[in-house]
């Protein structure tokens, strides 16, 4: 295998590959835009366990691959990565990424970039309990937590907010009121962590590491609306001190490519809550307010001049307001779909 840095070569086709695509069709307009931008040759390419995710028809070729708790779902990206030829690996939910961390040597032993971050942080990240020791151990402010058992629920102040250590996408996550509320969550909510409850509002930072895990910006995006846990209604917005906090945070992490580090305000003090290693969902509002990550990646790894703005470098008070559209497939469509199962 030659290392990643000797796919530096001008002129040369770069394919991109993105597990579990989903909805994200705007991040895959994003990427082509890029390409096209830069005037760099390849293929985006895209994977999902569901024929009907609207995003496999914005990409260039898509594959339906195993769920990821499957034995195939490593061994069907392999494939993908040979067949196609792939130079960069990009996780989209949370699910997928410590399956691609601990097989990092399989898959770029193919040829490709896992654009993921070291397994250590990955562990960390996915359990809500160590995310919050280690804002503890860094020196960043987070909110006070609770392990089941650790408290009598008469006690707490409330209200507090309840959620799964190892949840995402906002699942199974809870406002609690009172103690009697508190009982019945934490016999419904699977291996929960309890936190101090912060009004709000909540801001969702993107942070974009190079592939040496180098901070190349961050933007800040105020969330007015979520739906799903994705932001429907979000703004930009600047505050210094949670840029550096957000670049101590991925240093500490040895990030590598996008991710998402949540925070919560309350007395005019920010709370670090969530860290996703993975591009959020918002993402497209960072990249129309000048942070354009899929141009810098395709740059970085094409060997094509770039020029990447200072940190903290981009458009304040940009508004994103999302609205629902349809995708439509005849049967032929679906079926064809469906024949890309690998």
């Amino acid at each position: 295998m030659l290392p990643w840095k000797s796919l530096k070569v001008l002129g040369m086709i770069i394919n991109t590959l993105f597990t579990s695509v989903g909805r994200r069709v705007e991040l895959m307009d994003a990427w082509r835009r890029a390409y096209k931008d830069l005037g760099v040759d390849g293929k985006i390419v895209g994977t999902d366990i569901d024929p009907l995710a609207p995003a496999l028809r914005g990409v260039d070729i898509g594959y339906i691959v195993p769920i990821v708790t499957s034995a195939g779902f490593v061994t069907s990206l392999e494939k993908i990565c040979k067949r196609e030829q792939v130079h960069l690996i990009f996780p989209l939910i949370d699910p997928d990424i410590p399956v691609l961390a601990e097989n990092r040597e399989r898959l770029e032993s193919h040829g490709a970039k896992l654009v993921v971050s070291p397994i250590e942080s990955v562990c960390t990240t996915r359990d809500k309990w160590l995310t919050s020791a280690f804002f503890n151990e860094i020196g960043v402010a987070s909110p006070a937590s609770w392990l089941p058992g650790t408290f009598d629920p008469a006690e707490l102040e409330y209200p507090v907010f309840i959620k799964p250590r190892h949840g995402s996408a906002a699942k199974e996550t809870h406002k609690v009121n009172t103690a009697a509320d508190m009982n019945y969550f934490l016999a419904t909510v699977d291996n929960p962590v309890i936190q101090e409850f912060l009004p709000g509002p909540e801001i969702t930072n993107d942070v974009v590491c190079d592939f040496d895990g180098k901070v190349l910006n961050v933007v800040l995006r105020q969330r007015i609306e979520v739906r799903w846990g994705e932001v429907a209604k979000g703004k930009t917005i600047f505050n210094q001190d949670i840029i550096n906090d957000c670049v101590t945070i991925a240093k500490r992490l040895k990030a590598i490519g996008p991710i998402t580090i949540q925070c919560i305000t309350k007395d005019d003090r920010h709370y670090f809550t969530e860290i996703n290693m993975r591009y959020g969902g918002g993402a497209p509002l960072g990249i129309a307010a000048g942070v354009d990550s899929p141009r810098w990646y395709l740059a970085l790894i094409s060997g094509k001049e770039v020029d990447i703005p200072p940190l903290g470098s981009y458009r304040e008070n940009l508004y994103l307001s999302r609205y629902d559209t349809s995708t439509f497939l005849s049967e032929d469509d679906l079926n064809r779909i469906k024949s890309s199962r690998i």
